[in-house]
């Protein structure tokens, strides 16, 4: 399975990918807008888990980009706000699979991230 993490906070960003690299998932990670666009134009990706609250760029740009260049791949929204807590991400965003807090242990996240991700593994390159 591909992921892409797209985090502002490299530490947190740098937890998510170290578990979800032991459970064989091969895991790139950026933190903004810019590098994410950037990876989605030339890397297959299965899911992505990106903090809604971006220190460059928009989340919601990356999400509503990858809808158009990588339609399978699934989006998890983290946050470590109350934005969207009425659950309005899933309306904004139709390929959000999920959304929770910046919090979530890293083998809850990786669980969600081995769930969704299974529905959505696409074949060939994007």
């Amino acid at each position: 399975m591909r992921v892409l993490i797209v985090e502002s906070q490299s530490d947190l960003a740098r937890i998510w990918q170290n578990h979800l690299e032991r459970m064989g998932m091969n895991v790139a990670r950026c933190a903004g807008q810019a590098g994410a666009i950037r990876h989605l134009s030339t890397h297959h990706t299965d899911i992505i888990i990106m903090d809604l609250v971006l220190g460059e760029g928009s989340a919601l740009a990356v999400a509503d980009y990858a809808s158009y260049r990588q339609p399978k791949a699934q989006v998890i929204f983290v946050t470590n706000t109350s934005f969207f807590s009425d659950g309005s991400i899933f309306s904004h965003a139709p390929n959000a699979c999920a959304f929770v807090q910046s919090a979530t242990p890293p083998e809850d996240l990786a669980a969600m991230v081995e769930h969704y991700g299974a529905g959505s593994e696409q074949s060939g390159a994007a």
